[in-house]
């Protein structure tokens, strides 16, 4: 007792204060650390191992992946582009007195250009309007006998220049494929003659016009970059009839006239006008 008295009278204040920390630190560690001990060897009893007869804990679940967003091709916007195809008229004459008539057809080629619009109204849906002008190399011939004494030949001869024609245009889109179909009005002008022969007697008179009427058509569109497409088409176009004078009094010629036009052709969209 007297050495531990004489160490403590010995000892400075600042080392018998440190000790004295350290006493009390490790008194509270000491019950701290068995907590510890006793917290971790209850939480291992809570946790189930796997073994016979102890279900395994439930796996993690991994979080649904969200789907894509379909892609759908654009058509709406202003375009323009070429085309070349083939063409084939069916003619019709009657001597409208004498109640005679002649049918007869004739082909050749064209090639122009298209410009139009589309609106893409939903993912499937398209409407629009198109303008297309094509230069034709289509010549006929047809003829009918009148039967008079001697017998009258009446020729009509023709060769279309051009061909014009402004439709609506309406589509089913399946993605970047286009089916469609077209209504409308087409403009022909053509150079042509009527000649009459009637032995010794033969007379030309000229029968060039620009007829109308209406027109349909149907085709199928692929669009292979976001701003171009090709396309193949069939359009008919109905002419209204034309009447020309006959060299008989009281006596007309009529002229009826059919198109039908086969053409593929390429397609520039500005996109998103």
């Amino acid at each position: 007792m007297n050495a531990v008295l004489t160490y403590a009278a010995d000892t400075p204040l600042t080392r018998r204060t440190c000790a004295t920390k350290g006493i009390w630190a490790a008194a509270i560690a000491a019950p701290s650390a068995m907590a510890f001990a006793v917290a971790s060897d209850a939480f291992a009893a809570d946790v189930p191992l796997p073994g016979p007869g102890r279900p395994l804990p439930p796996s993690p679940v991994a979080a649904p992946i969200p789907s894509p967003i379909p892609f759908y091709y654009n058509w709406t916007g202003f375009y323009f582009g070429a085309n070349v195809g083939a063409a084939r008229e069916r003619t019709t004459i009657t001597d409208d007195f004498f109640n005679v008539s002649s049918a007869n057809s004739g082909s050749g080629s064209i090639f122009g250009g298209q410009a139009g619009y589309n609106w893409q109204i939903s993912p499937q849906f398209l409407v629009g309007v198109e303008w297309m002008f094509d230069v034709a190399d289509i010549t006929s011939n047809t003829a009918v006998t009148v039967p008079l004494l001697p017998p009258t030949t009446i020729t009509f001869d023709e060769k279309i220049d051009w061909i014009q024609t402004l439709a609506a245009r309406f589509g089913w889109a399946v993605n970047n494929w286009l089916f469609y179909g077209k209504a409308g009005r087409g403009w022909v002008h053509d150079t042509a003659t009527l000649t009459f022969v009637m032995p010794p007697i033969r007379v030309v008179q000229p029968a060039s016009d620009t007829a109308s009427g209406f027109m349909v058509g149907a085709g199928i569109e692929y669009g292979f970059s976001p701003s171009w497409s090709a396309k193949l088409e069939w359009d008919h176009i109905g002419l209204g009839d034309v009447t020309h004078p006959s060299i008989f009094a009281n006596d007309t010629i009529t002229v009826s006239r059919q198109v039908d036009l086969l053409a593929v052709g390429l397609n520039y969209r500005f996109s998103g006008w």
